[in-house]
């Protein structure tokens, strides 16, 4: 039991959790998480089986191993705030410094599955991308897409994404991965339709693909895109903005000959 109050005060932290949010969650006062974080007070099996299942750890993890210095990588559950809770699964290191997961695309319908699952999500390749653009107080996902939908991005590029919380926050015509039900894994442009109708409108980029719409209740995850990776680099002789805006410029001057 020397090992408890150090735990529970590491998983607090790192899921950015006070005294009095963690006590509510479990069903008692926040002194007493106090107490057993000092370990001035042993909690009951009751209360450590409601910790244990709080944060996804075995009670045998919580009482005997030392959480905050295990070398392992070990995979964590973050509470995130809505109007509906949700659970997602991240991944750690022996610093507590959360990693990037990777979902390439033969994972893709076992992601559907075990998004949730911590144990899943630890299997999957992660990695640190120290970047300055990435926040260290948010979630990024790497996905790898197929398909021609989203063209100009090719298939197999891998989808940089940070995780969306608040599914309001959803921007009309930006790019996100969402995970639903039945279509699995897609890359799309959202439009925001939940207040109205409940639900989200799909739009590919390339026009010989329908907009169609799904249930937010069909839907599991929603990430937002802030960039991409590929190794399909561009032949010099493919359409590019700079050759389409000379191409219009030609055209333009081709009718003002015309019209002279």
């Amino acid at each position: 039991m020397e090992y408890i109050g150090q735990n529970i005060k590491y998983l607090r932290k790192s899921k950015g959790l006070t005294q009095e949010e963690l006590a509510k969650n479990i069903g008692v006062n926040r002194a007493m998480i106090g107490s057993y974080e000092e370990n001035r007070a042993a909690p009951k099996l009751s209360v450590l089986q409601d910790i244990a299942y709080f944060f996804n750890i075995s009670i045998d993890d919580l009482i005997k191993i030392r959480l905050w210095t295990d070398a392992k990588t070990t995979a964590i559950t973050d509470f995130v705030k809505g109007d509906n809770l949700r659970v997602i699964s991240t991944v750690v290191d022996k610093d507590n410094k959360e990693l990037i997961t990777t979902v390439p695309i033969q994972a893709s319908a076992g992601y559907t599955k075990g998004y949730a699952d911590p144990d899943y999500i630890e299997e999957l390749p992660h990695f640190s991308m120290p970047l300055i653009e990435l926040s260290k107080d948010r979630t990024y996902r790497v996905f790898q897409i197929k398909g021609d939908s989203m063209e100009p991005i090719k298939s197999g590029s891998y989808i940089i994404c940070e995780y969306l919380a608040n599914w309001e926050e959803i921007y009309d015509g930006k790019p996100y991965i969402l995970i639903s039900k039945d279509d699995g894994i897609v890359y799309k442009r959202l439009y925001n339709k939940i207040n109205d109708s409940g639900e989200i409108i799909l739009k590919s980029d390339n026009p010989e693909y329908n907009t169609y719409s799904l249930k937010i209740e069909d839907v599991h995850e929603v990430w937002k895109a802030l960039g991409f990776i590929s190794f399909n680099l561009p032949e010099s002789n493919e359409l590019n903005v700079s050759k389409l805006h000379n191409m219009i410029m030609d055209m333009k001057n081709d009718i003002e000959k015309l019209k002279k």
